[in-house]
């Protein structure tokens, strides 16, 4: 078999299609995205200067203009989504970023790099739209998300069918993160690490909300077929008997944060 081409890790034409159907019903799930939305208005406000321009990238329904409301110094927000039901101000991504070099002050984003093919590409293009001494400030799925439904599927496939497929996206990790930012320009890249854990009552349940937030598999390489009732009874007993005496499974959401600056015009 031919290797995979890292440079298309991600079915993007799947990413748009999740992301368009999750829009359908948004706030069905925003939980997440809510609340790492607030966690980097948070940051936003340690920092004491005014940001013109600001992009959100991956703005998906303005949970996070919402929050911010006014805050951050930040004099007008433009909400860009790869998904045109959210009917966001600029359709685009970061891998195609539609804005002119050193146009903008300020670039937040909320759970949106983590399905992103060409990440140091996508950064480096996000560094040139930056104007000098512009801020990122982005968060992104990283690292074991998702490990317990990481295993819950290969040990139900090995079991039922002999072999186990790729059922949840690999994440970046963490530790990489701040060479990558290092690579595309920035300045003073700091990466921080949380871990979020959210408790389920099944793994069907847990699937569900993945779909509504568009997180649902979206690997080029995933299986396109339907699964056998046996392999996804098998995954429900599995995730099953791993829960806590309340009747609920942890499942973790490690969180990446990047931090960085555009270099001044004197570097």
């Amino acid at each position: 078999m031919a290797a995979q081409n890292p440079l298309n890790l991600f079915d993007r034409r799947a990413v748009r299609r999740f992301r368009e159907r999750a829009a359908r019903n948004w706030g069905a799930a925003d939980f997440l995205v809510a609340e790492i939305a607030e966690r980097l208005a948070d940051r936003l406000d340690d920092v004491t200067r005014k940001f013109p321009l600001a992009l959100d990238l991956g703005a998906r329904g303005g949970v996070l203009a919402r929050i911010l409301n006014g805050r951050g110094g930040i004099e007008r927000l433009i909400e860009m989504d790869l998904a045109f039901a959210f009917r966001p101000s600029v359709v685009g991504e970061a891998e195609m970023l539609p804005f002119a070099p050193a146009s903008v002050d300020l670039i937040l984003s909320v759970l949106d790099l983590h399905h992103v093919n060409d990440l140091p590409g996508a950064l480096l293009q996000l560094r040139q739209a930056l104007k000098p001494e512009g801020l990122l400030l982005a968060s992104l799925f990283a690292g074991e998300t998702l490990s317990e439904l990481r295993r819950v599927w290969m040990e139900a496939e090995l079991t039922e069918q002999g072999g186990a497929g790729l059922h949840v996206s690999p994440f970046a990790d963490a530790r990489d993160l701040a060479g990558l930012l290092q690579r595309a320009g920035f300045a003073e890249p700091i990466v921080d690490s949380d871990t979020i854990e959210v408790s389920y009552d099944s793994a069907f349940t847990l699937m569900r909300d993945l779909r509504a937030m568009g997180e649902s598999h979206a690997a080029t390489e995933r299986g396109r077929g339907f699964t056998r009732r046996a392999t996804m009874m098998r995954v429900a007993e599995i995730f099953a008997a791993a829960a806590g005496p309340d009747g609920r499974v942890a499942v973790r959401f490690d969180i990446a944060t990047l931090t960085a600056w555009a270099p001044s015009k004197s570097r």
